[in-house]
């Protein structure tokens, strides 16, 4: 008997210690399965609780379905995002897609500055981007919709993008040029609209979306609240294709669509070992995105993800909202070219970038650091969070033209110090975004420079 038909059709476990050892292991199993896949989701609703269900939170942008600009660029001070990206004014949208579309209007911008609407899902798939490299830079209004909408369009709109789940957010970045640029982003921030889209059709509203009791999260509940989270969520996220098993799965363990945690009837050991198996599953999750290197295949649509549920959830973990790799490229610095993690306590280092291995890109690139732990912007006496291609022009170069930068936690001195990217006195991480990456950085004709030891 193989151990699934041991346990097919189970919804309530009864006694797991009476269970045979190889069932209470299938039973393990499938409560790991069952946080790897709905991860995403929690991590995601993170965000989007901080940002637009958190009035007087820290990271508080504003309500659903309001788009809400940044004029500035990311700094150790802004927590809610991991790794973010330090080069590009933010502006934010959460959606709730529920009773009806959102119209987002992008506006026109000059040719040779990048700029991007990414749509992401509450499972944290990229679904489309309304921007430079699909739209090209003339703007437009787009009408985003919620899962399965059939409405009338109105005259006006450039694009229907369709979005599978009722919650998601919109991520819009906008390239800034060098600091004294920011009233130019301002201006062009001032652009970004978002409006129902019976207001921008000027009809009567449908009726409103069930009140929902909002769950507070934090990063500490999201572990000692996993599952009721994880259970809540569900009724904003239809299964996408290929996840059929998934949601059977989740029926075996109480996790049900319109229904809270833990149901009345599940014995306290089942309840207990859900719990344990959460923290043991989140620490995995937390292990696999450390290893992570190389983005190619870490973010994208609903169909480039399908199945990938580790794949997904170590994202979410490590880098969220990621972009998909023909938008954005990323390079993550881990180790150095000796495979040893990089350690801003212990070590000095170097990447070096020559005419040949400078990133290919049709837009820009950068350079940012991070400290390990935290996974946040490092905060240093230069307040220098990254060095970009908009920064060649002030980089010292070497007598060959190559260009050295300095990746440690103290100053390499006055005249190198236009080069040096301050690192934490700590181990840390480094990642080199490529935006709109030419062919040779997606097809492997060009490699990334190694950061080495100073030694070396």
């Amino acid at each position: 008997m193989k151990r699934r038909q041991f346990l097919k059709g189970t919804t309530a476990l009864l006694v797991l210690p009476a269970l045979p050892a190889f069932a209470l292991d299938d039973v393990r199993a499938g409560m790991r399965e069952a946080c790897i896949y709905t991860y995403p989701l929690v991590k995601n609703y993170l965000t989007m609780y901080q940002y637009a269900l958190e009035p007087g939170g820290g990271q508080y942008k504003g309500p659903l379905n309001t788009m809400v600009s940044i004029a500035k660029v990311y700094t150790p001070e802004d927590t809610a995002i991991i790794t973010p990206n330090s080069d590009t004014p933010y502006s934010f949208i959460v959606f709730d897609l529920r009773a009806e579309p959102v119209v987002v209007t992008m506006p026109a911008i000059e040719k040779e500055r990048y700029y991007s609407l990414q749509l992401v899902d509450l499972y944290t798939n990229n679904v489309d981007y309304p921007g430079t490299r699909v739209d090209g830079n003339d703007g437009g209004d787009f009408l985003i919709t919620g899962p399965g909408w059939k409405g009338d369009v109105p005259q006006g709109i450039k694009r229907v993008i369709e979005m599978p789940t009722a919650l998601a957010i919109g991520i819009v970045r906008t390239q800034l040029f060098s600091p004294d640029d920011l009233d130019n982003v301002r201006k062009i921030q001032a652009g970004y609209k978002a409006q129902l889209l019976s207001a921008y059709a000027g009809v009567a509203a449908p009726g409103a979306a069930a009140p929902v009791d909002w769950l507070p999260v934090s990063d500490e509940l999201m572990v000692t609240n996993y599952w009721p989270l994880a259970a809540f969520l569900l009724q904003f996220a239809p299964p996408g294709p290929g996840d059929e098993a998934q949601r059977i799965n989740l029926e075996r363990f109480g996790v049900r669509e319109g229904e809270s945690w833990p149901p009345a009837d599940m014995p306290a050991d089942t309840v207990a070992l859900m719990k344990e198996m959460a923290v043991t599953t989140e620490k995995e999750i937390r292990e696999e995105a450390g290893r992570l290197t190389d983005s190619s295949k870490l973010f994208g649509t609903p169909e480039m993800m399908k199945g990938q549920y580790m794949v997904r959830a170590a994202a979410a973990q490590g880098g969220i909202y990621g972009n998909t790799v023909q938008e954005a490229l990323y390079v993550i610095y881990v180790l150095d070219a000796e495979k040893v993690p990089l350690d801003g306590k212990a070590g000095k280092y170097t990447l070096t970038f020559t005419e040949k291995t400078l990133p290919p890109v049709d837009a820009f690139w950068s350079l940012t650091m991070y400290d390990r732990s935290k996974q946040l912007l490092v905060a240093n006496p230069v307040d220098r969070y990254l060095i970009n291609s908009a920064m060649l022009t002030h980089l010292r170069k070497t007598e060959d033209g190559n260009i050295v930068l300095y990746l440690q936690h103290e100053s390499p001195g006055s005249e190198l110090e236009s080069n040096w990217l301050p690192a934490p006195g700590e181990n840390f991480y480094a990642v080199m975004r490529l935006y709109l990456p030419r062919a040779e950085a997606l097809n492997g004709t060009w490699t990334p420079p190694p950061i080495k030891t100073l030694s070396q």
